[in-house]
């Protein structure tokens, strides 16, 4: 009894001292605000014979004043499709080199194998669950940081740093190398299947660790996890190659034939200085100071990898930095939150669905209130790759190349006005060398830690 008294005391105290029930009075007065005139009964006829929102607010006033023409836009080519798959961050990491890869052996078609990448990386994710069992057995199993790894020990979801940890330990390789599988379109049960093996190994490792088992039976016992989970991913996705021997047909018709293996292939496509140095996230957050870099602790793939790590950065300068990057013919990794974006023709326009006035209630929150109570947040990864600017340079609307496949959006491709851009925004990898002065030297600071289970991320 005592124990039931203390929790409801406590959930009164968190609720707060001044919390009231819905009354009689009160509820009679919140339904008597809900006045069934001759208009308000139409909308209701109307909206009760129709589950989609989004085609009974499309902003009809906006429709036609936003195309697709561009005064800069990368040179790239071809629409890929990651399917029923959370791997925008894999593809779209990939997209940005598409195009050098092309013109490097001059040809008209290319793309990377998407299933080799999320092999390894759901391998080096799930070696990088155990390991976080491990380290937190003497955690009680409900603490936070154990229940966040429990939750979910992987998924398909990432950002630009998990490419390159997987890039730069296994390599890439050409589509034909190891094509899609059912699976690696549609990774729902497989990652269903692996999350229960790995909830099974990381307990038991758990409890072995707080039996003071040796290092080397807790080790053994890990090796024989993976390999569970190797097996697993090899009969759904296939077995990743060591070697290759890759065919391809040049522009002028020329067949040509080359044989490497993964990392070499990786080494010979990847840009110069390809690394964290030279490329870097920079993001728009604005709930934390600007000027500032962060880093998300255990947010990565392989357990020797790096973390993500982002310098935090108001809009104008990301746009400026983006407009010379284009400019430059170097596409980019980006991400966003998928608001406001009509399918059918392309476009992401602020004020796209109307439903203040179809309900006749105010929606005003800004970007760092949506942040902040969790309305808005990065959701998808595409290239940024085109911009059109006005007569002083200055930009009027942006364009993304998705990854949905050719018959989504624009032909595949997204365009978004530049107040879009501003609320829906997050983050872009760039080359430092299109950063000014004060956001170079902002990069070099120490890293401000934030924990993986942030509002944010």
């Amino acid at each position: 009894m005592k124990k039931i008294l203390f929790t409801a005391a406590l959930s009164a105290a968190t609720i707060g001292v001044d919390a009231q029930q819905i009354t009689e009075n009160d509820l009679k007065e919140i339904q008597s605000s809900f006045v069934i005139d001759g208009s308000t009964k139409a909308l209701q006829n109307i909206i009760t014979n129709e589950s989609n929102l989004k085609k009974l607010t499309l902003n009809r006033e906006i429709q036609g004043q936003t195309d697709h023409l561009f005064k800069y836009r990368v040179d790239v080519k071809g629409i890929t499709d990651q399917h029923q798959s959370g791997r925008c961050w894999m593809f779209t990491s990939m997209n940005v080199l598409r195009p050098s890869v092309m013109k490097q052996f001059g040809i008209n078609e290319f793309d990377f194998s998407h299933n080799y990448c999320y092999f390894w990386d759901i391998f080096e994710k799930s070696n990088l669950f155990l390991e976080n069992a491990i380290s937190t057995a003497s955690h009680n199993v409900l603490e936070h940081d154990v229940e966040f790894f429990f939750r979910s020990p992987i998924n398909d979801g990432g950002v630009w740093n998990l490419f390159y940890n997987i890039a730069e330990k296994y390599g890439v390789v050409p589509q034909d190398m190891m094509p899609e599988t059912a699976h690696s379109n549609n990774t729902g049960q497989l990652n269903s299947v692996l999350n229960e093996v790995l909830r099974t190994g990381g307990y038991k490792l758990r409890n072995m660790s707080i039996e003071k088992k040796s290092k080397k039976e807790i080790s053994e016992a890990k090796i024989a996890i993976m390999k569970d989970v190797y097996r697993v991913l090899s009969l759904c996705l296939g077995t990743p190659p060591s070697e290759f021997e890759w065919r391809y047909k040049t522009s002028e018709e020329e067949i040509k034939t080359l044989k490497t293996t993964p990392k070499e292939f990786y080494n010979m496509i990847k840009p110069q200085n390809y690394t964290p140095d030279t490329y870097i996230m920079i993001m728009n957050d604005p709930t934390r100071e600007y000027y500032k870099v962060y880093e998300i602790a255990n947010y990565r793939n392989t357990y020797e990898g790096v973390n993500w790590l982002y310098l935090n950065l108001p809009n104008e300068d990301i746009k400026k930095a983006a407009i010379a990057s284009i400019k430059s013919n170097e596409p980019m990794y980006a991400s966003c939150d998928i608001v406001m974006y009509n399918s059918a023709d392309g476009i992401c326009h602020t004020e796209m669905f109307d439903y203040e006035s179809l309900f006749g209630i105010k929606l005003d929150m800004d970007k760092k209130a949506r942040i902040l109570t969790r309305e808005s947040g990065s959701a998808h990864a595409m290239t940024l790759m085109a911009v059109d600017t006005d007569e002083n340079e200055k930009p009027t609307k942006w364009q993304f190349e998705n990854s949905w496949g050719p018959s989504a959006g624009h032909n595949g491709y997204m365009t978004f006005t530049d107040k879009w851009f501003d609320e829906y925004m997050f983050r872009i990898v760039i080359n430092k060398k299109y950063l000014d002065d004060k956001a170079i030297k902002a990069a070099k600071q120490k890293p401000v830690a934030l924990k993986p289970w942030d509002y944010m991320f």
